[in-house]
């Protein structure tokens, strides 16, 4: 049996891409393994929104060159982003690469593989550029849905991705994602109502809908025109998904009637994902944005004002071109403002091809880029503990997901089987995220993973709550174990 290796590097998008590649090469008899070494094809899915995410590939990739040298039957392959951004260049820099494949050509995978083994010939397949052809000619070299899936990739069994959307038309100038994932295009909503059915009835319990600018999503189905706010409510109508989210947003279309669908459908998870990026207009202008600070402050306030309850996270740049001090303490003043429940905060990579490469000078020193960083990251910090406080005492319900890192790291590992073991019962610590997703762990044993239980919270700090499962009695469901009764009240460990 062939052995598969994979390796995903970036967003949501490309986990999603590595489990239909690996769904489709499954298809074809291939064992996945965790070891590259043990590997008669290893891929790396890419991403190139960031340098140090193709400068970890480039690595991985030479460290290669000598195992191709004594295995040449193995077949190497660059897959997504980095691959439909540099082509050729890959095998200028690693020659005993055999494939180069866009996100476009995913589908394309199994039967490239086949012919390299084969023919022992390098193949490049990638998309159109921007520029190389009509729109219509464009987005079908870009279009690649397999409905292909394979639930041992997902993060857990009981949540998956689905993408309602690809590509992007805003051309952010930082950002390289509408040269490597092409113009944006709405999938058909039939394809992603039976998508969502197919993973329901394989018992995936959440599910997350990924596009660019996921809130953009507009599709025409005759006289109809679709939206995102339309998509959530017929999801919400099927049996089995119990929790649905939905990310990136861009915040010009975080329209009143979305919102509105968040506060009233009851499985819409009160949390949403609205990049700021800035918190000034100049520098906003030339990231391209398409808003002001203002129109960014006017969307959080409709949105804290329809969803008493939600939860918003944000991504911000530190040290875009031309960023001064006063650029800077805008920033600082919108996220002290805005109680975001946590950020990514990013230092500017420059990327080439990008406008932002071609039109300014990646003139802010990397050494003022990492004060920035490390000061706008101390002050979310201590948002994000002072919100999390909030919950000291407070009943949530938690999807459990599974072991916590610390649980993975003592050597406890899910294991499957329906049948309690005194392994499956004995207590350890298990990870999981509230309706407005905050990580919560707390004490129970590995038959409780994939349900949604009540937690009271009696611990918390910037990234994590901590707490005990409520139980009302020691029951046969859980096996007879003494599990902690809740009611603690809100007081901290440190207390």
């Amino acid at each position: 049996m062939p052995k598969l290796y994979i390796e995903t590097v970036g967003c949501q998008m490309n986990m999603l891409d590595s489990e239909l590649v690996v769904a489709s090469l499954r298809n074809e008899g291939y064992e996945l393994t965790a070891s590259a070494a043990d590997a008669d094809t290893i891929l790396f899915n890419t991403c190139s929104v960031r340098q140090h995410a193709e400068d970890k590939i480039y690595s991985a990739l030479g460290r290669l060159k000598h195992a191709k040298r004594e295995h040449p039957h193995t077949v190497i392959g660059v897959l997504g982003c980095m691959a439909q951004k540099d082509q050729g260049l890959i095998f200028k820099r690693a020659p005993y690469v055999d494939l180069v494949v866009g996100p476009g050509q995913l589908h394309q995978v199994p039967a490239l593989v086949r012919e390299a083994r084969r023919e022992r010939v390098q193949r490049m397949e990638v998309s159109l550029g921007r520029t190389d052809g009509s729109r219509d000619q464009i987005e079908r070299s870009h279009e690649s849905f397999d409905p292909m899936r394979d639930p041992s990739m997902r993060p857990t069994p009981y949540q998956a991705f689905v993408r309602i959307m690809i590509g992007c038309d805003k051309f952010c100038t930082y950002c390289i994602v509408p040269s490597v994932r092409g113009p944006e295009q709405s999938r058909p909503p039939a394809a992603i109502l039976a998508e969502a059915r197919q993973l329901a009835g394989e018992g995936c319990l959440e599910i997350t809908l990924l596009g660019q600018t996921v809130n953009s999503y507009k599709y025409r189905a005759g006289e109809r025109i679709w939206h995102l706010c339309d998509l959530l409510d017929v999801l919400h109508g099927i049996d089995g998904i119990e929790r649905i989210k939905f990310v990136t947003n861009y915040p010009k279309d975080m329209t009143n009637d979305l919102l509105a669908a968040v506060r009233d459908l009851p499985k819409c998870s009160k949390y949403l994902h609205v990049p700021a990026q800035s918190g000034s207009n100049a520098v906003l202008q030339r990231m391209k944005r398409g808003y002001t600070v203002e129109e960014y402050r006017d969307m959080l306030a409709r949105t804290y004002e329809t969803i008493p309850d939600v939860a918003v996270t944000s991504d911000l740049i530190v040290g875009f071109c031309g960023e001064d001090d006063e650029d800077f303490q805008q920033t600082v003043n919108l996220v002290r403002e805005s109680r975001f429940k946590n950020s990514f905060i990013f230092k500017y990579s420059e990327r080439p091809g990008t406008k932002g490469a071609e039109r300014y000078v990646d003139d802010v020193p990397e050494e003022l880029k990492r004060r920035r960083n490390n000061a706008l990251l101390a002050l979310q910090n201590q948002i994000s503990e002072e919100d999390n406080d909030a919950f000291l005492g407070r009943e949530v319900m938690v999807l459990v997901e599974g072991p916590s890192k610390a649980a993975e790291k003592n050597g406890q590992v899910q294991r499957a089987g329906s049948s309690p073991t005194p392994d499956e019962v004995s207590l350890m610590q298990l990870t999981g995220r509230t309706h407005c997703d905050r990580i919560a762990v707390f004490e129970g044993n590995r038959r409780q993973i994939g349900q949604f239980l009540p937690v009271v919270i009696y611990d918390a700090n910037a990234h994590t709550l901590f707490g005990e499962i409520v139980t009302q009695h020691v029951g046969p469901e859980l096996f007879g174990l003494p599990l902690p009764l809740a009611g603690i009240g809100g007081k901290k460990k440190s207390e």
